[in-house]
């Protein structure tokens, strides 16, 4: 079939790798246009048009995919299908109605689990043990569309959504390119989605990603991991903004040793820092103070000079 992908990030490379590699012809890539980032807010073409210019795959970047210049490249393209991978930007129905079989999505859950943007995120903070992925007919409503078909995949207990999102992107890639056949040869249809099991996962700020620490270890764990690498899970030590690397939630012997800690009260012992939650203390890993790069934990705290009491969090500006 004739493709034409739309993607942004670099998540979305691994499927469109997969679909140049296969019997399919991608003609063309979607991708939003170049943008600030980074520290030096350097404009930056997105990871999925750097792989276009290389493959010498045309780029189209609308500021808005209802743009009628944009509309008219995609009806000359005449495409048959249209895959997705975290494109960023919602399809309009007039664009929907190009392509033959119309745009399918890649979506990194277990739909109709985690419906919007942050998918992996959510799964990691709510504990999931499986999650997986989905492609599915994308339709005017929020990823509500019938399903093509579905990869599962177990959630590790130190997982962070850096780490599962990577293992999802490699394995969809695969579901992406098996739903592209199944749809030219004519042995897939979408089913419906459940009306039951239905749970949100709108966009992560940076708000959500500050630590409470009087929640049980398990849900800090679970936070911290869940906002790393994006939005980056923070803290405030002496009024200043702390980002955390995940934390370890220690049990037994080591833990036994930490005394009692009020929830973000700090305990630094000679190869180990700690902090108190609303159930056990966890242990810090890695820091990064405001200005500063990433350092261990206990390097941090022997230069700052912890006092007994002192706190995490303590009502420090955000």
């Amino acid at each position: 079939m004739r493709l034409v992908f739309a993607g942004t990030p670099e998540v979305a490379v691994p499927a469109l790798e997969a679909l140049h590699a296969s019997s399919h012809e991608v003609v063309a890539v979607v991708t939003r246009p170049d943008a600030r980032s980074g520290r030096g807010r350097t404009v930056a073409q997105s990871p999925v048009r750097s792989w276009a210019q290389d493959h010498d795959v045309e780029a189209l970047t609308p500021a808005i995919p209802r743009d009628p210049a944009f509309l008219d490249r995609l009806r000359e393209l005449a495409p048959d299908a249209c895959p997705v991978v975290a494109y960023g930007a919602l399809v309009p129905r007039v664009a929907l109605d190009i392509p033959t079989h119309g745009w399918v999505n890649l979506h990194f859950s277990l739909l109709p689990a985690w419906r919007g943007a942050a998918p992996v995120q959510h799964a990691v903070m709510a504990g999931d043990e499986v999650t997986g992925a989905s492609t599915f007919l994308i339709e005017e409503g929020l990823d509500t569309g019938p399903v093509y078909g579905v990869m599962t995949e177990r959630v590790r207990p130190t997982d962070t959504t850096g780490d599962l999102l990577g293992r999802l992107a490699e394995g969809g890639a695969g579901l992406l390119v098996a739903t592209m056949d199944g749809i030219e040869d004519g042995s897939l249809q979408p089913v419906p989605q459940s009306s039951d099991g239905v749970s949100l996962a709108p966009k992560l700020d940076v708000a959500d990603a500050r630590v409470r620490w009087e929640l049980p270890a398990v849900a800090v764990d679970r936070l911290v991991r869940g906002c790393t690498p994006a939005p980056g899970a923070w803290t405030t030590f002496r009024g200043e903004r702390l980002k955390l690397a995940p934390v370890s939630p220690e049990q037994g012997d080591a833990v036994a040793q930490v005394p009692h800690l009020a929830p973000g009260e700090l305990h630094a012992g000679k190869r180990d820092v700690w902090v108190g939650t609303a159930t056990t203390p966890v242990r810090l890993t890695q820091v990064r103070p405001h200005g500063k790069k990433e350092m261990a934990a206990a390097d941090w705290a022997r230069g700052v000079r912890i006092t007994p009491g002192e706190r995490l969090d303590d009502g420090g500006a955000a």
